[in-house]
């Protein structure tokens, strides 16, 4: 049986052979595959940061896939104005199938703290990210029917993601794709001032990852990319990708 063949449940998707095979590849040929090889149930996830408005490119502007892959942004209710700016400026340009999805039961920042107290990150922020990111993430796959979702993460990023895998399995058995593991942050940059994408003007004020606006701060020359996200705290991550 080809081992690249994807099922309804995934049972006969052999990652070992696919990370041997793609570990080294171009980011437009590993999206190439998925969108041959994957018939239904292929989600992008973005917060549109840059790695993820790299992926958008290549898909929307280059793959252009009929139909359109459901791009999946995660509202926390936190983000950025320039974030919020982007995912709209983004979705009227590359025409995109955006689904967002809030925390449950509130739509705006005064409702989440009219409901969960203000600054809930600072008294608990393990429960503020399950309910602004990680509930709302797997109820946005389970919405849309997800059984492979790409992300922009990429090995470069942090020590904790250095030996990311391109294939992996998420904590439910979904199929989750880093088709930009291999490449780091200049190649990203690169490829968007190279290809004149839309991205966050953030950026050239002195954030090199952008997330909730209470927990990101700018970053200072020879950190980690993610050193502004989450300033003075034993974290570097959100707890999405486990």
């Amino acid at each position: 049986m080809d081992p690249c063949i994807v099922t309804p449940k995934q049972q006969t998707l052999d990652l070992k052979y696919l990370n041997q095979q793609f570990d080294s590849a171009h980011p437009k040929s590993i999206l190439t595959w998925c969108l041959d090889h994957i018939p239904k149930g292929l989600v992008q996830s973005t917060a549109f940061g840059a790695s993820g408005m790299v992926i958008l490119d290549l898909l929307y502007q280059d793959l252009n896939p009929s139909p359109a892959i459901p791009v999946l942004f995660l509202d926390t209710l936190h983000h950025f104005p320039e974030t919020l700016r982007l995912a709209e400026d983004a979705k009227a340009h590359y025409g995109l199938d955006l689904k967002t999805f809030y925390p449950q039961g509130v739509k705006s920042r005064a409702a989440f703290a009219q409901q969960y107290g203000d600054q809930l990150w600072q008294r608990d922020l393990n429960q503020f990210h399950q309910l602004t990111k990680v509930e709302p993430l797997q109820r946005g796959l389970e919405t849309l029917n997800t059984s492979v979702w790409i992300t922009g993460r990429r090995r470069d990023q942090s020590a904790s993601r250095a030996t990311m895998p391109i294939f992996e399995r998420d904590s439910q058995g979904r199929i989750k794709v880093n088709p930009l593991a291999n490449w780091t942050y200049k190649q990203v940059w690169n490829y968007l001032v190279g290809h004149q994408v839309l991205y966050n003007p953030l950026y050239d004020q002195g954030y090199a990852s952008i997330g909730d606006e209470p927990l990101t701060t700018t970053t200072q020359t020879g950190e980690e990319e993610r050193a502004g996200r989450w300033r003075g705290m034993t974290r570097n991550e959100c707890g999405m990708h486990t």
